[in-house]
């Protein structure tokens, strides 16, 4: 994997540079608050947090000659994200991707979740933890500027047993990286899975060219294959030989339209899930480097999970006006999603997502920014 430059160096006079502002993002139907977080640095990166859906709305970073822009897609007001969601940006839960049939079995007990995805359940069901209003906890300047958000889902929401408390905090230091921690505790059995969704286009947020001109690379030997409804059918296969092997990088625009890979077909592209060959660690690793050789921006995703779903926006259809008035069309911007392996609670073969009163849940990404000549 070749080496980035750095976006910027730390010094000691520096090293408190890091800010965090708190300010009213607007109101809810039912009048509840919501605010916006911001996080900035002393290099011109900084990140932008609502509390609805604790989603990231914007983060902003230079290219390589110092030009500041937004690198993800969203809407310039809560009421875009309360009007027309689409996951831009959010934390999901309770359980990330797909579950096969909207159903699966804990302890013997079958357990029902909403079926909002042609009969699958989909990021948590119909009101997952994208669509609520998420409390401030912490707000925090200093060599690292952070804000934490609690969250509590009771039991039998959307299905899911166990009363779930949720802590996510969102970090940037003056290195460019943004990390974003999930913590969970639960006082029954249940299931989690939790990442953030953001959705990037590194030469800025609606560039026309999209983002199918980034090259990526994802260390995995394999994917979870899928069915027709996007299913994975509890395999591996290996990605040698296809279009899905990002082993040593490749322009994303270079295998999208392989008509020949059934994958491809089901997918309308890419939106797969790659099991990592890292596993799952106690420490972020690498999931994922995307560049962007128009801007020279590059984004590494760590994460302490053992599988990364990319998602080639093949869903954007033209029908949703984002930032700025853009239209976000097929391909205009790439996720690449953290987390445990989609219907892992159906697929004794995967890692399971199990967690119990106790043993709390924990996963640990990063957005690292930086910079190529």
């Amino acid at each position: 994997m070749a080496a980035a430059v750095i976006l910027v160096a730390l010094s000691p006079v520096q090293a408190h540079a890091a800010s965090a502002v708190r300010a009213p993002a607007g109101k809810l139907g039912d009048g509840t608050q919501i605010e916006v977080i911001t996080l900035r640095n002393a290099h011109g990166v900084s990140a932008r947090i609502l509390t609805y859906g604790a989603t990231l709305q914007s983060l902003s970073a230079p290219d390589r000659k110092g030009e500041v822009a937004d690198v993800v897609l969203g809407y310039d007001t809560l009421d875009g994200y309360v009007d027309h969601p689409n996951y831009f940006g959010t934390t999901i839960g309770r359980y990330a991707n797909r579950i096969g049939g909207a159903t699966f079995t804990l302890d013997g007990r079958a357990y029902r979740l909403p079926a909002n995805d042609h009969g699958q359940s989909l990021h948590g069901g119909g009101k997952g933890f994208d669509k609520v209003a998420w409390r401030v906890a912490s707000v925090r300047s200093g060599p690292v500027a952070s804000v934490a958000m609690t969250h509590r889902s009771p039991a039998g929401d959307a299905g899911y047993p166990g009363t779930l408390d949720v802590t996510v905090t969102y970090s940037l230091d003056e290195a460019g990286a943004l990390t974003i921690a999930f913590d969970a505790t639960t006082d029954a059995p249940t299931i989690v899975n939790l990442t953030n969704h953001a959705i990037f286009n590194l030469s800025g947020e609606g560039a026309p060219g999209g983002a199918t001109g980034h090259r990526l690379t994802i260390p995995a030997t394999a994917i979870t294959p899928v069915d027709t409804a996007l299913i994975p059918t509890g395999t591996l296969r290996p990605v040698a030989g296809t279009a899905f092997d990002f082993r040593n990088g490749r322009v994303v625009a270079d295998g999208i339209r392989d008509g020949n890979d059934p994958q491809i077909v089901a997918g309308r592209g890419y939106d797969h899930n790659f099991a990592l060959d890292k596993g799952l660690t106690a420490t972020p690793q690498m999931a994922a480097r995307l560049e962007d050789p128009v801007s020279g921006r590059v984004l590494d995703v760590l994460s302490t999970e053992p599988g990364v779903q990319f998602y080639a926006g093949n869903f954007l259809d033209g029908t949703l006006t984002g930032k700025h008035g853009h239209l976000y069309r097929m391909g205009d911007g790439i996720a690449l999603e953290p987390q445990k392996f989609p219907d892992a609670p159906n697929k004794s073969g995967f890692l399971s997502a199990r967690v119990d009163p106790g043993k709390p849940y924990r996963h640990v990404m990063v957005y690292r920014l930086s910079t190529r000549k």
